[in-house]
Protein backbone atom coordinates (compact mmCIF):
# COMPACT_ATOMS: atom_id res chain seq x y z
CA UNK A 1 0.00 0.00 0.00
CA UNK A 2 2.91 2.32 0.49
CA UNK A 3 4.40 2.55 -2.97
CA UNK A 4 4.83 -0.06 -5.70
CA UNK A 5 7.54 0.83 -8.21
CA UNK A 6 6.55 4.16 -9.70
CA UNK A 7 2.96 4.01 -8.48
CA UNK A 8 2.06 6.63 -5.86
CA UNK A 9 -0.79 6.21 -3.38
CA UNK A 10 -1.93 9.71 -4.22
CA UNK A 11 -3.51 8.33 -7.39
CA UNK A 12 -5.80 6.14 -5.26
CA UNK A 13 -6.85 9.19 -3.27
CA UNK A 14 -7.49 10.99 -6.56
CA UNK A 15 -9.58 8.08 -7.84
CA UNK A 16 -11.82 7.99 -4.76
CA UNK A 17 -12.08 11.79 -4.73
CA UNK A 18 -13.09 11.68 -8.40
CA UNK A 19 -16.01 9.37 -7.52
CA UNK A 20 -17.04 11.58 -4.59
CA UNK A 21 -16.98 14.75 -6.70
CA UNK A 22 -18.80 12.99 -9.53
CA UNK A 23 -21.56 11.90 -7.15
CA UNK A 24 -21.81 15.31 -5.52
CA UNK A 25 -22.15 16.96 -8.92
CA UNK A 26 -24.81 14.46 -9.97
CA UNK A 27 -26.81 15.19 -6.82
CA UNK A 28 -26.45 18.93 -7.31
CA UNK A 29 -27.66 18.65 -10.90
CA UNK A 30 -30.64 16.43 -10.03
CA UNK A 31 -33.15 19.31 -9.61
CA UNK A 32 -32.87 20.04 -13.35
CA UNK A 33 -34.56 16.67 -13.94
CA UNK A 34 -37.21 17.38 -11.31
CA UNK A 35 -38.39 20.87 -12.30
CA UNK A 36 -41.08 19.75 -14.76
CA UNK A 37 -42.32 16.74 -12.66
CA UNK A 38 -42.64 18.99 -9.58
CA UNK A 39 -44.51 21.59 -11.63
CA UNK A 40 -46.94 18.93 -12.78
CA UNK A 41 -47.52 17.22 -9.41
CA UNK A 42 -47.60 20.20 -7.03
CA UNK A 43 -48.34 23.12 -9.34
CA UNK A 44 -45.19 24.95 -8.24
CA UNK A 45 -43.91 27.49 -10.78
CA UNK A 46 -40.44 27.44 -12.33
CA UNK A 47 -39.65 30.58 -10.31
CA UNK A 48 -40.62 28.84 -7.03
CA UNK A 49 -38.55 25.74 -7.76
CA UNK A 50 -35.74 27.93 -9.08
CA UNK A 51 -35.68 29.68 -5.69
CA UNK A 52 -34.91 26.38 -3.93
CA UNK A 53 -32.27 25.58 -6.53
CA UNK A 54 -30.79 29.04 -5.98
CA UNK A 55 -30.39 28.34 -2.24
CA UNK A 56 -28.83 24.98 -3.07
CA UNK A 57 -26.34 26.56 -5.47
CA UNK A 58 -25.57 29.41 -3.10
CA UNK A 59 -24.76 27.07 -0.20
CA UNK A 60 -22.83 24.81 -2.58
CA UNK A 61 -20.38 27.69 -2.87
CA UNK A 62 -20.73 29.39 0.51
CA UNK A 63 -19.91 26.22 2.44
CA UNK A 64 -16.66 25.78 0.47
CA UNK A 65 -14.22 27.95 2.45
CA UNK A 66 -15.64 26.71 5.76
CA UNK A 67 -15.35 23.13 4.47
CA UNK A 68 -11.65 23.71 3.77
CA UNK A 69 -11.16 25.05 7.30
CA UNK A 70 -13.04 22.04 8.74
CA UNK A 71 -10.84 19.68 6.70
CA UNK A 72 -7.75 21.44 8.05
CA UNK A 73 -9.03 21.06 11.61
CA UNK A 74 -10.67 17.60 11.64
CA UNK A 75 -9.22 15.79 8.64
CA UNK A 76 -10.13 15.01 5.06
CA UNK A 77 -11.60 11.53 5.59
CA UNK A 78 -13.94 12.36 8.48
CA UNK A 79 -15.22 15.54 6.82
CA UNK A 80 -16.04 13.85 3.51
CA UNK A 81 -17.74 10.87 5.20
CA UNK A 82 -19.91 13.24 7.23
CA UNK A 83 -20.92 15.17 4.12
CA UNK A 84 -21.89 11.99 2.24
CA UNK A 85 -24.06 10.82 5.14
CA UNK A 86 -25.79 14.21 5.25
CA UNK A 87 -26.47 14.02 1.51
CA UNK A 88 -27.86 10.49 1.72
CA UNK A 89 -30.31 11.45 4.47
CA UNK A 90 -31.30 14.79 2.92
CA UNK A 91 -31.88 13.48 -0.59
CA UNK A 92 -33.86 10.43 0.60
CA UNK A 93 -36.11 12.67 2.69
CA UNK A 94 -37.06 14.74 -0.38
CA UNK A 95 -39.20 11.82 -1.57
CA UNK A 96 -41.55 12.58 1.35
CA UNK A 97 -41.95 16.33 0.79
CA UNK A 98 -45.39 17.80 0.20
CA UNK A 99 -44.92 21.55 0.78
CA UNK A 100 -42.78 24.31 -0.66
CA UNK A 101 -41.03 24.93 2.67
CA UNK A 102 -39.88 21.29 2.66
CA UNK A 103 -38.48 21.75 -0.85
CA UNK A 104 -36.52 24.78 0.33
CA UNK A 105 -35.32 23.05 3.50
CA UNK A 106 -34.22 19.78 1.90
CA UNK A 107 -33.06 20.59 -1.65
CA UNK A 108 -32.07 24.10 -0.65
CA UNK A 109 -30.37 23.96 2.75
CA UNK A 110 -29.57 20.31 3.53
CA UNK A 111 -28.47 19.13 0.09
CA UNK A 112 -26.82 22.48 -0.64
CA UNK A 113 -24.71 22.22 2.53
CA UNK A 114 -23.67 18.63 1.80
CA UNK A 115 -22.70 19.23 -1.81
CA UNK A 116 -20.76 22.33 -0.70
CA UNK A 117 -18.27 20.05 1.06
CA UNK A 118 -17.86 17.58 -1.83
CA UNK A 119 -17.26 20.36 -4.34
CA UNK A 120 -14.42 22.02 -6.24
CA UNK A 121 -12.59 23.01 -3.05
CA UNK A 122 -12.21 19.32 -2.18
CA UNK A 123 -10.42 18.72 -5.47
CA UNK A 124 -8.14 21.72 -4.89
CA UNK A 125 -7.30 20.47 -1.38
CA UNK A 126 -6.40 16.96 -2.58
CA UNK A 127 -4.30 18.27 -5.47
CA UNK A 128 -2.37 20.68 -3.23
CA UNK A 129 -1.72 18.10 -0.50
CA UNK A 130 -0.86 15.03 -2.54
CA UNK A 131 0.89 16.42 -5.64
CA UNK A 132 3.95 18.59 -6.09
CA UNK A 133 4.18 17.80 -9.80
CA UNK A 134 1.31 17.41 -12.29
CA UNK A 135 -0.90 19.41 -9.95
CA UNK A 136 -2.63 21.18 -12.82
CA UNK A 137 -3.40 17.87 -14.54
CA UNK A 138 -4.78 16.36 -11.33
CA UNK A 139 -6.88 19.44 -10.67
CA UNK A 140 -8.21 19.26 -14.21
CA UNK A 141 -9.21 15.62 -13.75
CA UNK A 142 -10.96 16.28 -10.44
CA UNK A 143 -12.69 19.37 -11.77
CA UNK A 144 -13.88 17.43 -14.82
CA UNK A 145 -15.59 14.93 -12.52
CA UNK A 146 -18.16 17.53 -11.53
CA UNK A 147 -19.36 17.75 -15.12
CA UNK A 148 -18.90 14.04 -15.72
CA UNK A 149 -21.52 13.60 -12.98
CA UNK A 150 -24.03 14.86 -15.53
CA UNK A 151 -22.78 12.30 -18.06
CA UNK A 152 -23.28 9.43 -15.61
CA UNK A 153 -26.39 10.54 -13.73
CA UNK A 154 -28.71 12.79 -15.72
CA UNK A 155 -29.82 10.48 -18.57
CA UNK A 156 -30.37 7.66 -16.06
CA UNK A 157 -32.24 9.94 -13.65
CA UNK A 158 -34.39 11.38 -16.44
CA UNK A 159 -35.29 7.84 -17.50
CA UNK A 160 -36.10 6.85 -13.91
CA UNK A 161 -38.30 9.92 -13.53
CA UNK A 162 -40.18 9.11 -16.75
CA UNK A 163 -40.71 5.43 -15.95
CA UNK A 164 -40.97 5.23 -12.16
CA UNK A 165 -41.72 8.78 -10.99
CA UNK A 166 -39.50 11.50 -9.60
CA UNK A 167 -39.27 9.91 -6.13
CA UNK A 168 -37.24 7.03 -7.55
CA UNK A 169 -34.63 9.64 -8.50
CA UNK A 170 -34.26 10.74 -4.87
CA UNK A 171 -33.81 7.19 -3.58
CA UNK A 172 -31.28 6.31 -6.29
CA UNK A 173 -28.90 9.20 -5.67
CA UNK A 174 -29.21 8.75 -1.89
CA UNK A 175 -28.08 5.12 -2.17
CA UNK A 176 -25.11 6.10 -4.35
CA UNK A 177 -23.98 8.67 -1.76
CA UNK A 178 -24.34 6.14 1.06
CA UNK A 179 -22.34 3.51 -0.84
CA UNK A 180 -19.33 5.84 -1.06
CA UNK A 181 -18.96 6.26 2.72
CA UNK A 182 -17.08 2.96 3.39
CA UNK A 183 -14.91 3.50 0.30
CA UNK A 184 -13.77 6.89 1.60
CA UNK A 185 -13.30 5.58 5.15
CA UNK A 186 -11.01 2.73 4.06
CA UNK A 187 -8.99 4.35 1.27
CA UNK A 188 -8.66 8.10 1.80
CA UNK A 189 -5.86 9.47 3.98
CA UNK A 190 -5.52 13.09 5.00
CA UNK A 191 -1.95 13.67 3.80
CA UNK A 192 0.88 11.67 2.18
CA UNK A 193 2.87 12.14 5.40
CA UNK A 194 0.27 9.97 7.19
CA UNK A 195 1.69 7.07 5.17
CA UNK A 196 5.30 8.19 5.40
CA UNK A 197 5.27 9.32 1.77
CA UNK A 198 6.33 12.54 0.09
CA UNK A 199 3.82 14.21 -2.19
CA UNK A 200 3.94 13.00 -5.78
CA UNK A 201 7.02 14.52 -7.40
CA UNK A 202 8.50 15.71 -4.08
CA UNK A 203 11.74 14.39 -2.63
CA UNK A 204 10.99 14.75 1.07
CA UNK A 205 8.06 14.14 3.41
CA UNK A 206 6.32 17.38 4.38
CA UNK A 207 4.14 17.19 7.45
CA UNK A 208 2.19 20.38 6.73
CA UNK A 209 0.39 22.21 9.51
CA UNK A 210 -2.66 21.69 11.68
CA UNK A 211 -4.76 24.82 12.20
CA UNK A 212 -6.01 24.88 15.76
CA UNK A 213 -8.24 27.92 15.55
CA UNK A 214 -11.98 27.71 15.03
CA UNK A 215 -12.63 26.77 11.37
CA UNK A 216 -15.19 29.54 10.92
CA UNK A 217 -12.75 32.12 12.30
CA UNK A 218 -9.96 30.84 10.07
CA UNK A 219 -12.19 31.10 6.97
CA UNK A 220 -13.40 34.60 7.84
CA UNK A 221 -9.89 35.89 8.59
CA UNK A 222 -8.76 34.60 5.19
CA UNK A 223 -11.65 36.45 3.54
CA UNK A 224 -10.77 39.63 5.41
CA UNK A 225 -7.19 39.51 4.16
CA UNK A 226 -8.11 38.45 0.64
CA UNK A 227 -10.76 41.15 0.24
CA UNK A 228 -8.01 43.79 0.57
CA UNK A 229 -6.51 42.73 -2.77
CA UNK A 230 -7.61 43.65 -6.27
CA UNK A 231 -6.84 40.17 -7.56
CA UNK A 232 -9.38 38.60 -5.22
CA UNK A 233 -12.18 40.74 -6.61
CA UNK A 234 -11.14 40.13 -10.22
CA UNK A 235 -10.99 36.37 -9.63
CA UNK A 236 -14.25 36.37 -7.69
CA UNK A 237 -16.00 38.58 -10.25
CA UNK A 238 -15.00 36.43 -13.21
CA UNK A 239 -16.01 33.29 -11.33
CA UNK A 240 -19.39 34.89 -10.54
CA UNK A 241 -19.94 35.02 -14.30
CA UNK A 242 -18.67 31.44 -14.67
CA UNK A 243 -21.26 30.17 -12.19
CA UNK A 244 -24.06 32.23 -13.71
CA UNK A 245 -23.38 30.87 -17.19
CA UNK A 246 -22.92 27.19 -16.24
CA UNK A 247 -24.58 25.71 -13.13
CA UNK A 248 -27.09 28.51 -12.71
CA UNK A 249 -28.34 28.90 -16.27
CA UNK A 250 -27.47 25.91 -18.44
CA UNK A 251 -27.20 23.28 -15.72
CA UNK A 252 -30.56 24.24 -14.21
CA UNK A 253 -32.63 25.55 -17.13
CA UNK A 254 -31.47 23.89 -20.35
CA UNK A 255 -33.86 20.93 -19.92
CA UNK A 256 -36.94 23.15 -19.35
CA UNK A 257 -35.84 25.35 -22.28
CA UNK A 258 -35.64 22.29 -24.51
CA UNK A 259 -39.09 21.13 -23.37
CA UNK A 260 -40.42 24.60 -24.25
CA UNK A 261 -39.21 23.95 -27.81
CA UNK A 262 -40.80 20.49 -28.05
CA UNK A 263 -37.69 18.46 -27.19
CA UNK A 264 -38.42 15.50 -24.83
CA UNK A 265 -36.87 15.55 -21.35
CA UNK A 266 -34.69 12.46 -21.81
CA UNK A 267 -33.23 13.84 -25.05
CA UNK A 268 -32.62 17.19 -23.36
CA UNK A 269 -30.83 15.44 -20.49
CA UNK A 270 -28.72 13.74 -23.14
CA UNK A 271 -27.48 17.17 -24.25
CA UNK A 272 -26.19 17.81 -20.74
CA UNK A 273 -24.58 14.38 -20.79
CA UNK A 274 -22.81 15.27 -24.05
CA UNK A 275 -21.55 18.43 -22.37
CA UNK A 276 -20.29 16.36 -19.46
CA UNK A 277 -18.49 13.98 -21.81
CA UNK A 278 -16.68 16.75 -23.68
CA UNK A 279 -16.02 18.72 -20.51
CA UNK A 280 -13.96 15.81 -19.19
CA UNK A 281 -11.52 16.33 -22.05
CA UNK A 282 -11.80 20.12 -22.06
CA UNK A 283 -11.18 20.56 -18.34
CA UNK A 284 -8.45 17.90 -18.16
CA UNK A 285 -6.77 19.58 -21.11
CA UNK A 286 -7.17 22.93 -19.40
CA UNK A 287 -5.32 21.56 -16.36
CA UNK A 288 -2.50 20.42 -18.61
CA UNK A 289 -2.39 23.80 -20.35
CA UNK A 290 -2.44 25.72 -17.05
CA UNK A 291 0.96 24.19 -16.23
CA UNK A 292 2.35 25.66 -19.46
CA UNK A 293 0.43 28.79 -20.58
CA UNK A 294 -0.41 32.09 -18.87
CA UNK A 295 -3.66 31.40 -17.01
CA UNK A 296 -5.02 34.85 -17.86
CA UNK A 297 -4.77 34.10 -21.57
CA UNK A 298 -6.59 30.80 -21.08
CA UNK A 299 -9.40 32.51 -19.18
CA UNK A 300 -9.70 35.23 -21.84
CA UNK A 301 -10.43 32.60 -24.51
CA UNK A 302 -12.65 30.45 -22.28
CA UNK A 303 -14.97 33.29 -21.29
CA UNK A 304 -15.00 34.88 -24.73
CA UNK A 305 -15.92 31.68 -26.57
CA UNK A 306 -18.50 30.81 -23.92
CA UNK A 307 -20.17 34.19 -24.37
CA UNK A 308 -20.42 33.73 -28.13
CA UNK A 309 -21.91 30.24 -27.75
CA UNK A 310 -24.60 31.51 -25.34
CA UNK A 311 -25.58 34.24 -27.78
CA UNK A 312 -25.88 31.53 -30.45
CA UNK A 313 -27.99 29.18 -28.28
CA UNK A 314 -31.47 30.80 -28.76
CA UNK A 315 -31.04 30.36 -32.51
CA UNK A 316 -29.76 26.78 -32.14
CA UNK A 317 -33.24 25.67 -31.05
CA UNK A 318 -34.46 26.40 -34.60
CA UNK A 319 -32.21 23.63 -35.90
CA UNK A 320 -32.82 21.15 -33.04
CA UNK A 321 -30.42 18.26 -33.66
CA UNK A 322 -27.59 20.01 -35.52
CA UNK A 323 -27.72 23.35 -33.73
CA UNK A 324 -28.04 21.96 -30.22
CA UNK A 325 -25.48 19.20 -30.87
CA UNK A 326 -22.96 21.82 -32.00
CA UNK A 327 -23.71 23.92 -28.92
CA UNK A 328 -23.42 20.91 -26.57
CA UNK A 329 -20.01 19.89 -27.93
CA UNK A 330 -18.59 23.40 -28.00
CA UNK A 331 -20.03 24.45 -24.64
CA UNK A 332 -19.04 21.17 -23.05
CA UNK A 333 -15.36 21.67 -23.90
CA UNK A 334 -15.54 25.04 -22.13
CA UNK A 335 -17.95 24.08 -19.29
CA UNK A 336 -15.65 24.43 -16.28
CA UNK A 337 -12.30 24.60 -18.01
CA UNK A 338 -11.95 27.90 -16.11
CA UNK A 339 -11.21 26.12 -12.82
CA UNK A 340 -7.55 25.00 -13.24
CA UNK A 341 -6.26 28.43 -14.40
CA UNK A 342 -8.31 30.16 -11.69
CA UNK A 343 -6.75 27.94 -8.99
CA UNK A 344 -3.28 28.62 -10.40
CA UNK A 345 -3.89 32.37 -10.25
CA UNK A 346 -5.21 32.05 -6.68
CA UNK A 347 -2.06 30.16 -5.68
CA UNK A 348 0.11 32.91 -7.13
CA UNK A 349 -1.90 35.61 -5.37
CA UNK A 350 -2.30 34.00 -1.93
CA UNK A 351 0.39 31.30 -1.63
CA UNK A 352 0.13 27.50 -1.59
CA UNK A 353 -0.95 27.22 2.07
CA UNK A 354 -3.90 29.56 1.54
CA UNK A 355 -4.74 28.68 -2.08
CA UNK A 356 -7.48 26.11 -1.35
CA UNK A 357 -9.13 28.29 1.30
CA UNK A 358 -9.12 31.41 -0.84
CA UNK A 359 -10.31 29.40 -3.83
CA UNK A 360 -13.20 28.39 -1.57
CA UNK A 361 -14.22 32.04 -1.29
CA UNK A 362 -13.79 32.49 -5.04
CA UNK A 363 -16.06 29.47 -5.56
CA UNK A 364 -18.56 31.19 -3.26
CA UNK A 365 -18.72 34.01 -5.80
CA UNK A 366 -19.15 31.37 -8.50
CA UNK A 367 -22.17 29.95 -6.72
CA UNK A 368 -23.63 33.37 -5.91
CA UNK A 369 -23.58 33.95 -9.65
CA UNK A 370 -25.12 30.54 -10.26
CA UNK A 371 -27.84 31.16 -7.68
CA UNK A 372 -28.59 34.56 -9.21
CA UNK A 373 -28.87 33.07 -12.70
CA UNK A 374 -31.00 30.12 -11.54
CA UNK A 375 -33.47 32.52 -9.93
CA UNK A 376 -33.42 35.19 -12.65
CA UNK A 377 -33.75 32.73 -15.54
CA UNK A 378 -36.75 31.10 -13.83
CA UNK A 379 -38.29 34.53 -13.27
CA UNK A 380 -37.73 35.54 -16.90
CA UNK A 381 -39.32 32.32 -18.13
CA UNK A 382 -42.31 32.86 -15.84
CA UNK A 383 -42.81 36.49 -16.88
CA UNK A 384 -41.86 36.39 -20.59
CA UNK A 385 -42.57 32.77 -21.46
CA UNK A 386 -39.06 31.86 -22.68
CA UNK A 387 -35.34 31.99 -21.88
CA UNK A 388 -34.24 34.22 -24.78
CA UNK A 389 -33.31 37.20 -22.60
CA UNK A 390 -31.53 35.02 -20.04
CA UNK A 391 -29.24 33.46 -22.67
CA UNK A 392 -28.31 36.80 -24.23
CA UNK A 393 -27.65 38.41 -20.83
CA UNK A 394 -25.36 35.57 -19.78
CA UNK A 395 -23.50 35.77 -23.08
CA UNK A 396 -22.82 39.47 -22.59
CA UNK A 397 -21.56 38.86 -19.05
CA UNK A 398 -19.09 36.25 -20.33
CA UNK A 399 -17.70 38.66 -22.93
CA UNK A 400 -17.18 41.26 -20.20
CA UNK A 401 -15.42 38.68 -17.98
CA UNK A 402 -13.01 37.82 -20.81
CA UNK A 403 -11.72 41.39 -20.63
CA UNK A 404 -11.58 41.61 -16.82
CA UNK A 405 -9.38 38.53 -16.37
CA UNK A 406 -6.56 40.15 -18.32
CA UNK A 407 -6.10 42.63 -15.44
CA UNK A 408 -5.35 39.90 -12.89
CA UNK A 409 -1.77 40.34 -11.71
CA UNK A 410 0.51 38.43 -9.42
CA UNK A 411 -1.35 39.88 -6.40
CA UNK A 412 0.10 40.02 -2.93
CA UNK A 413 0.26 37.28 -0.35
CA UNK A 414 -1.68 38.04 2.83
CA UNK A 415 0.58 38.15 5.86
CA UNK A 416 -0.23 35.70 8.63
CA UNK A 417 -0.87 37.53 11.88
CA UNK A 418 1.01 36.64 15.04
CA UNK A 419 -2.23 35.37 16.58
CA UNK A 420 -2.73 33.04 13.63
CA UNK A 421 0.87 31.80 13.86
CA UNK A 422 0.35 30.91 17.49
CA UNK A 423 -2.58 28.68 16.55
CA UNK A 424 -0.57 26.64 14.05
CA UNK A 425 1.72 23.76 14.97
CA UNK A 426 3.48 21.06 12.89
CA UNK A 427 1.25 18.08 12.13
Amino acid sequence: MMQIRSFHYGWIVVGVTFLVLLTGAGIRATPSVLIVPLEREFGWSAATIGGAVAINILLYGLIGPFAVAVIERFGLCRTVCGALLLLAVGVAATALMQSVWQLYLLWGFVVGSGTGVVALVLGATVANRWFAHRRGLVLGLLTASSATGQLVFLPLLASLSDNFGWRSVSFTVALVALALVPLVAFLVRDRPSDMGLPAYGATSVETGVVHLQNPAKRALLALRDGAKTRDFWLLAGSFFVCGASTNGLIGTHLIPACIDHGIPEVRAAGLLAVMGFFDFFGTTGSGWLSDRIDSRVLLFWYYGLRGLSLIFLPYAFDYHFYGLSLFAVFYGLDWIATVPPTVRLAEKAFGKDNAALMFGWIVTAHQVGAAFAAWLAGLLRTTTGDYFGAFLLAGGMCLAASVLVMFIGAGRKPRMTEDAKALVRPA
